[in-house]
């Protein structure tokens, strides 16, 4: 039943929503960890999504995929920094992110990033104003394959695949801000216009 249920999902599923969906005395996160064996080293593999799981494409076979994937649009450099920031700070609020960024974040940035699914809000800091946090989404940890934000690559590794540069970013002569092309403040930026680039 299980094994049914993850194949007709269109997303990863709970054990919680696994059980209710089940009778009465069942025990998926025993179905979960067969399933897990029964498919260890097979072509689809049982996948641990955040608190969900799903089948997926083993990971060693998704160049066998990559004709089927379609990139419509890149993320802006200030959506991918916003979205890193989160991932990685979470929780985090939008002042401690624009701290971090050292330019403020345009509404439109986040809130495209929340309509992605990729970015949703946390519990409110019990702080003065009490201002709300954000973190990143099972439907973040599903797009990339991780299994939580644990797995996500270190300095190391990231320098490693060329993800980091070593050179300052580009400021003007107060140095409080980034270059026109990727600053969040300038006027005429509208919510959204950030997000992704040409």
């Amino acid at each position: 039943m299980v094994e049914a249920l993850l194949f007709a999902s269109a997303a990863p599923m709970t054990q919680r929503d696994l059980a209710a969906r089940m009778p009465t005395g069942s025990d998926p996160a025993e179905a979960l960890r067969l399933l897990g064996i029964r498919y260890a080293g097979r072509g689809v593999e049982l996948t641990r999504v955040g608190d969900a799981w799903a089948f997926r494409t083993a990971a060693d076979l998704g160049f066998l995929m990559q004709d089927e994937v379609v990139e419509t649009r890149r993320l802006s450099r200030a959506a991918t920094e916003t979205l890193a920031i989160v991932a990685y700070h979470q929780p985090v609020t939008r002042a401690e992110i624009e701290e971090i960024r050292g330019v403020a974040v345009s509404r439109g940035t986040l809130d495209q990033l929340i309509e992605m699914g990729w970015v949703r809000l946390g519990r409110r800091r019990q702080t003065p104003g009490r201002p709300v946090t954000f973190v990143v989404t099972d439907s973040f940890l599903d797009h990339f394959g991780l299994g939580s934000t644990r797995d996500l690559p270190g300095l190391t590794e990231l320098r490693a695949a060329g993800l980091l540069d070593s050179r300052p970013p580009l400021a003007d002569a107060s140095g409080l801000a980034e270059s026109a092309e990727d600053a969040d403040i300038l006027p005429g930026n509208e919510p959204g216009d950030d997000l992704f680039g040409d």
